[in-house]
């Protein structure tokens, strides 16, 4: 794929562009400078690439039929088998489609993707083959993962694995309800506003939205980089801590890894208990003006199961919690818009593996954007509306209150173990009808995501546990620990696994 050399109207249009005015003259003599350039360009071209070596054999696997696809969760179902001997040794699992998997087909909910084949593995499908886990295929996300619904993909929606109709959360719809339903073992999910937490919490499963950093991102269509987590989402708590043992640590390519831990054994280490724990239940995190009363009489009934197991269990207020959605704001979209749309899913100035088939197939996504959803037409379209006005002003103060923000839910911490409050502020939402107003659409898109995006941006460790029904739909608390202690966080649910069923809760 040689670069050419520009003619005269490509070097006018692209002078236009950055407001640069070019006479006749102007553009012969910019066409002969540039050709030693374009030289250059042509030389990389011709390099062969350095990627990563894709270890195990497969097939590209076959789109299920709709009686083998019940909620619709399955994009792709796969056979490929990893090492003979491992930790997952036995376990199925399955990889939401913002996931490179070489070989298998992968759409990230959205048309514009469809009919991309990765050529790499992410690195977290690599370390999932290497423990002798089986991957038994790619699971339906949000289009681009841009929903904390479940209605926006490309080829319908998902279901809730306990009530059809309803939504299963999002964005990783898909593979929380295929672990929920018993299809799957465990699967990896994405994170940015909450996509790992919310479908775990809708869907009645444990979905852990480690650190930031600790997993590594490399080879996940990403979001915008300061918001990126991927993470474990399982039908039991020594599932998701063994599978977090796993994927955990440094790769060498994501430059999101500048400050991770080393690997832990949290497998080894459930047993802890919480006698004697410092629980913080934060105010803010409860009637919002989106909760619903009957989801946080649950939670906190689930607070008072973990105080006779010994937990200490205080209510605590965090103000800088109720406008944390809005720093979040600015940051997400200006990285939807920036990074994944106009910086075909990568942009610039880091260090990691650039997976240059994805950006191929990215670049020119203005020719199809109406086939975008309608969440990421609305956020791209109010990206471009402040880069073009106002420039990164508001992403930079953003970044810059988030220390402040981070501080606040340390104070806490520094005084308790855990922070506590639903995962999600109601329960499952009707999927909207084919019919649904724009208005309709965006709303159940964006209406869940108060309390899991401030810990996005913070970068400390989440969990969503399920601790009850309202309805015949599940609940989620959510459990919030200091960086890198996701040890404290597993001990406290499965102490909390281990007192009760929580569908009889």
């Amino acid at each position: 794929m040689a670069v050419p050399l520009p003619n005269a109207e490509q070097i006018r249009e692209a002078a236009k562009e950055v407001g640069v005015v070019l006479t006749d003259e102007d553009m012969r003599s910019y066409i002969g400078l540039i050709a030693p350039h374009i030289n250059a360009y042509n030389l990389v071209d011709a390099l062969p690439d350095d990627l990563p070596q894709v270890k195990y054999p497969r097939t590209p696997g076959h789109f299920p039929p709709a009686e083998e696809n019940s909620r619709n969760a399955w994009y792709v179902r796969t056979v490929i088998k990893g090492a003979s001997t491992g930790p997952l040794k036995g376990k199925k699992v399955a990889v939401k489609d913002n996931v490179m998997v070489a070989g298998v087909p992968m759409m990230n909910g959205c048309s514009i993707l469809e009919g991309y084949v990765p050529d790499v593995d992410a690195t977290v499908v690599t370390r999932l083959l290497d423990a002798g886990a089986e991957i038994i295929g790619k699971t339906h996300c949000e289009s681009y993962c841009i929903s904390g619904g479940s209605h926006t993909c490309a080829k319908g929606p998902v279901h809730n694995p306990h009530k059809r109709g309803y939504s299963a959360g999002g964005s990783s719809s898909g593979s929380a309800a295929v672990v929920a339903l018993g299809e799957a073992d465990m699967a990896i999910g994405g994170d940015q506003g909450g996509s790992v937490r919310m479908p775990a919490a809708w869907s009645g499963i444990y979905g852990m939205k480690p650190t930031y950093g600790l997993v590594p991102y490399t080879g996940i269509m990403p979001i915008e980089i300061f918001v990126d987590h991927a993470g474990p989402m399982t039908a039991n708590v020594a599932d998701n801590a063994l599978m977090l043992e796993v994927i955990a640590g440094r790769d060498g390519y994501d430059s999101r890894q500048s400050a991770t831990a080393e690997r832990i054994a949290y497998s080894q280490r459930l047993d802890g208990g919480v006698k004697g724990m410092k629980i913080a239940m934060v105010k803010e995190g409860f009637a919002r003006p989106e909760s619903e009363a009957a989801s946080d009489a649950k939670v906190k009934k689930a607070a008072e199961l973990l105080q006779k197991l010994g937990a200490q269990i205080d209510e605590v207020s965090i103000p800088s919690h109720l406008i944390a959605p809005a720093i979040w704001t600015p940051i997400g979209v200006e990285g939807i818009t920036q990074t994944m749309m106009f910086g075909n899913g990568y942009g610039l100035s880091r260090s990691d593996l650039y997976v240059t088939s994805l950006i191929d197939k990215l670049h020119g996504w203005q020719q199809r954007a109406d086939e975008l959803s309608e969440t990421t037409k609305l956020l791209t379209v109010l990206g471009s509306y402040i880069k073009k006005y106002h420039g990164t002003h508001y992403y930079g103060k953003a970044i810059n209150l988030t220390r402040r923000l981070t501080a606040a839910y340390d104070a806490v911490l520094n005084e308790y173990d855990l922070l506590l409050m639903p995962t999600m502020p109601m329960k499952a939402t009707k999927l909207p009808s084919a019919e649904a107003s724009r208005e309709e659409y965006v709303a159940r898109a964006i209406e869940q995501i108060g309390n899991t995006c401030p810990f996005n941006i913070s970068h400390h460790p989440a969990m969503s546990i399920p601790c009850g029904m309202v309805e015949g739909l599940p609940i989620g608390l959510m459990l919030i620990g200091k960086h890198f202690d996701e040890v404290t966080i597993y001990q406290a649910a499965y102490a909390f696994e281990q007192a009760a069923d929580w569908k009889e809760m």
